[in-house]
């Protein structure tokens, strides 16, 4: 009781701070400049868009977990800058990369920041003139644990259950390891059924990152964008681990939050005063005891997994839009411009919560803000 009343102080709160967010834009926005082009804006934030030389098409691939999100901005963006056709596949933070440093796509996005070698390999094809792919977090969002047990509502799990569940050694839901942690519930004898991402992803990597910091000694699988812990079942991008665990009785995954809004999520006891559920609230709140590690104009962050902090959700991964320093293509440049400037804006970052993800903090989308005004 504790903890639905907590949750319903959280989302009552968290509807004022979007409703406060959404008031403060429409007054007044980092962009000043009408929308250009032509196209009729659909809202008060299409309308503040400045579209520049922004024109064709551009493409783009990766973080299928921020696809949602890419999709309200391109809808946005498109309603302001007629003739603009943004084209963003969401095949997963791998493939995107990939795609980026063989120069295919204008930009990619991923959940984990690039590899040094990954850095590299961008300077030979898809960056010219000296310039190298860097690291610009656009959207934070709690990595939500769905799950779908009958008759079981609300279900709080610590992170070492959360590794045995995921390594196996959990293998029905009355394991004594889940009642302890819910006394009160109704735990069937159910078989669980764990899912992972069959594709390279980085929710995976992010995933893996709290398991191994939070709990190592339950924990002690390769990390990375590959799933590498044995047993499980596979399913390709969020929205096929969501659809697995939806139609599986038994079944629990990983997935970015705005893809398990019609499932039933986990509360995570991370030590704190209540277990914490996902939300676009408890994400920003630990995004907010992030820190920067990138060097000049890369701006890779450094979650801290382990966070104790009350309403911190500590399984959040932060979504980094990739693009060239400098030596981005001509014919591309002015629409990746454009587009990046806009969603790093107030009002790009004001649409975030109300499709279940989270801003980036102020002090953070300054610094993304000044470097895309850069980008050459």
């Amino acid at each position: 009781m504790k903890l639905q009343r907590k949750n319903r102080r959280v989302l009552a709160l968290g509807a004022l701070a979007v409703s406060g967010a959404l008031a403060l834009t429409a007054c007044g926005s980092d962009d000043t400049g009408e929308a250009t082009g032509g196209g009729s804006s659909s809202s008060a934030a299409a309308g503040s868009i400045k579209c520049d030389d922004a024109k064709g098409q551009l493409l783009a691939d990766g973080s299928s977990a921020q696809k949602n999100a890419i999709d309200a901005w391109v809808k946005q963006f498109s309603a302001a800058c007629s003739g603009v056709q943004i084209n963003y596949k969401g095949g997963g933070s791998g493939a995107g990369v990939t795609a980026f440093n063989q120069g295919t796509v204008a930009f990619a996005g991923s959940d984990s920041a690039l590899k040094p070698e990954e850095v590299a390999e961008s300077k030979k094809t898809a960056c010219t003139d000296g310039g190298q792919g860097i690291d610009l977090p656009m959207v934070g969002g709690a990595i939500a644990l769905a799950y779908n047990v009958d008759g079981v509502d609300n279900l709080v799990l610590d992170a070492p259950t959360i590794a045995k569940i995921f390594n196996g050694s959990i293998k029905t839901w009355d394991d004594a390891a889940i009642k302890k942690l819910n006394p009160d519930a109704k735990l069937p004898s159910t078989k669980i059924q764990a899912f992972h991402r069959s594709d390279e992803s980085g929710t995976t990597d992010n995933f893996t990152k709290y398991l191994t910091a939070a709990t190592p000694d339950n924990w002690k699988f390769e990390g990375g964008k590959a799933w590498t812990a044995p047993g499980g079942q596979a399913a390709s991008g969020s929205s096929g681990v969501a659809q697995a665990v939806k139609q599986t009785s038994g079944a629990i995954s990983y997935m970015e939050e705005s893809y398990a809004k019609d499932l039933t999520s986990v509360a995570i006891d991370t030590g704190a005063a209540e277990p914490v559920k996902p939300s676009s609230e408890t994400a920003t709140a630990a995004i907010a005891d992030a820190k920067v590690v990138g060097t000049g104009n890369d701006l890779a962050l450094e979650i801290n997994y382990k966070t104790t902090a009350d309403g911190a959700y500590p399984i959040t991964l932060v979504t980094y839009e990739i693009v060239c320093d400098k030596g981005n293509k001509p014919e591309t440049l002015p629409t990746v411009k454009a587009f990046l400037t806009y969603i790093s804006s107030e009002d790009g970052q004001g649409i975030l919560a109300e499709n279940s993800y989270a801003p980036i903090p102020a002090d953070i989308i300054s610094k993304v803000r000044t470097t895309v005004a850069g980008l050459s």
